[in-house]
């Protein structure tokens, strides 16, 4: 029966998990619920994932990386770019330098450094972004397998082989497999992927001002020509890609293709912003002033800016009616920019995302409100803080001495990092509530709470089961066979949910195969490390794809095109290399 309930439940939570019914992080804790009200695991083995030692040492990565970002040390090192005028050179060092940071920085939080800065570089010198976006984000995937600490799913692996084999990874046993990937990466994006990037344009120009399709909530004046027209003639015939979703009467749709128009009515437009604004001044629409006092001076110089949500935002899972905005910010949304743009209900009421773009209007001083806040990131031209140098390099001393005490054996790298996070604290290099506000909660909640998925699968036979069947099925073929089954295995289940919840259905499986096949553990793990953590082909399958995704204007093929083969190269390479650096 325990068997059957866990079944049940990861059935569910795979659902979940691809649906995106459920944030991920309330997935987890749903199963870890589940699983410990059934009685399938006890309330100890449910609880345990709180103190794994991969939950915690995730949340001190935060943290460290947070005083780099904090004191400019990594905005520091991105400033190289803006002084380079070739554009594969640009390429070329973009890539080294994400390479060198993403190994022990977290990769969502590299992407957000570089982001803006590749952004105004490469917009400076008049080349398209979509050029160089794609290749951050790919980059930062595969330079964070090299260390233990480059990603959160190597630390869950270890963990999570460590409770239940005893075997584990030193701090850079990745590290010679992992440069020769970030190597293949690098050759394929500097060859066959310049060639397969699309050009998307350069953004500040007339034309390809605000690159992208919006949501735009419009509102019907007493003057409007929109006033008396039924749905179908809302849009004129003369202006293309613009969809009206909903006429919003007081915050409801109306029913009915034969609704009518009337005044107070608000309007959601779809489509490129050119087309939405041709819309607004055909109907003689107007933006809704969410306040009146957040005019001001009318005289004062206004400006539209791209901000985009970011990573571990405060922004993320609330409303902008609900966080008060337009106060907070001094700004009006004018349109939403997101992956799924079939939105329904007044924009004030939509909850946030990553990846989110906001198109805003708000006052030239309200700019540096925005760039100064960590749950922004503004698109286009960013000038950044000055840089304390004295500050960033006693930022990148700490970091480099908790990887050197780590890596010389003196103490676990968990001792090490949190020794690390309270010298940050105790010296002011950053403060309590700001490291707060660095720790993803969602995906400290989200490890803690499918761990004990994981142990489930262990103690119920669940994992022996999908193991006997692989081995039944490929146990003839030798264990290179096997390896070749996890590694795609975790790379299918990563590209449609968690790359950290498909590092925990695997690895039990993993580990049950190799104890099966008596070999070693080590090669299935390590398939299963780099496959979580190496997701290319579409742009939901990790964060750092669904960032570039908004701010690159590109379509879900572009990751398609360029993805697909990379996820091919990897694998082979996975297959034919893993067992050469880590013998059966």
């Amino acid at each position: 029966m325990d068997l059957w309930l866990t079944l049940a439940i990861l059935a569910g939570a795979i659902a979940l998990f691809v649906t995106e019914k459920l944030r991920v992080d309330v997935v987890a804790l749903l199963v870890m619920t589940a699983l410990v009200v059934t009685g399938t695991i006890s309330l100890s083995d449910g609880l345990s994932g709180f103190s794994n030692q991969a939950t915690i040492m995730v949340a001190a990565m935060f943290v460290l990386s947070a005083a780099l970002q904090r004191n400019g040390a990594v905005a520091a090192i991105g400033e190289v770019l803006s002084r380079i005028r070739h554009q594969w050179l640009f390429l070329l060092v973009m890539l080294v330098l994400v390479s060198c940071v993403a190994a022990f920085v977290n990769n969502t939080a590299t992407v957000a450094v570089f982001l803006p800065l590749v952004l105004a570089a490469s917009t400076a010198n008049r080349w398209a972004p979509s050029k160089f976006l794609i290749p951050l984000s790919y980059m930062s995937q595969a330079a964070g397998v090299c260390t233990l600490i480059g990603t959160s799913t190597n630390l869950l692996v270890d963990s999570m082989a460590r409770d239940a084999a005893g075997v584990g990874f030193s701090l850079f046993e990745f590290a010679p497999l992992g440069l020769v990937f970030v190597g293949l990466c690098m050759l394929y994006l500097m060859t066959v992927g310049r060639w397969l990037l699309p050009d998307r344009g350069v953004p500040g120009t007339e034309e390809l001002e605000h690159v992208g399709r919006y949501v735009a909530e419009l509102l019907v004046a007493e003057d409007s020509t929109a006033v008396g027209l039924q749905r179908h003639e809302v849009v004129p015939a003369n202006i293309d890609d613009v969809v009206l979703l909903e006429i919003l009467r007081h915050g409801r749709p109306l029913a009915g293709q034969d609704a009518r128009v009337e005044p107070g009515d608000r309007l959601l437009l779809r489509g490129e912003w050119k087309h939405v604004a041709a819309v607004r001044k055909a109907r003689k629409l107007r933006f809704d002033h969410v306040a009146r006092d957040l005019d001001g001076d009318i005289d004062a110089e206004r400006l539209q800016v791209e901000a985009m949500v970011s990573p571990a935002s405060h922004l993320i899972g609330h409303t902008l009616s609900g966080m008060r905005f337009g106060h907070m910010y001094r700004a009006r949304v004018h349109g939403i920019h997101r992956r799924l743009l079939d939105i329904r209900q007044p924009l004030d009421q939509v909850p946030l995302d990553l990846g989110d773009v906001l198109l805003l209007d708000a006052p030239a001083r309200a700019i540096d409100d925005l760039r100064a806040d960590k749950g922004m990131i503004v698109l286009g031209t960013r000038r950044q803080a000055k840089v304390d140098a004295v500050r960033a390099s006693l930022s990148v001393l700490v970091m480099v001495a908790t990887i050197a005490v780590a890596a010389l054996g003196w103490l676990s790298i968990v001792e090490a990092a949190l020794i690390g996070c309270g010298i940050l604290l105790v010296t002011g290099l950053i403060e309590p509530d700001e490291a707060y506000r660095a720790i993803d909660w969602r995906v400290i909640l989200l490890l803690a709470g499918i761990l004990p998925l994981g142990i489930a699968l262990q103690k119920t036979g669940g994992a022996a089961l999908a193991a006997d069947f692989m081995i039944g099925t490929l146990g003839g073929f030798g264990p290179l066979a096997a390896l070749a089954a996890v590694y795609l295995m975790t790379s299918i289940a990563t590209e449609f949910m968690s790359n950290n919840a498909s590092a925990v259905l695997v690895v039990p499986i993993a580990l049950a195969a190799a104890e099966s096949m008596g070999i070693d553990p080590k090669p299935l793990l390590v398939a299963v490390a780099f496959a979580a953590s190496t997701s290319f082909a579409t742009p939901i399958s990790y964060q750092t794809n669904t960032m570039v995704f908004t701010a690159g204007g590109y379509r879900f093929s572009d990751f398609v095109r360029l993805g697909l083969p990379l996820n091919v190269v990897f694998c082979t390479a996975a297959i034919v290399l893993i067992p050469r650096f880590f013998p059966f």
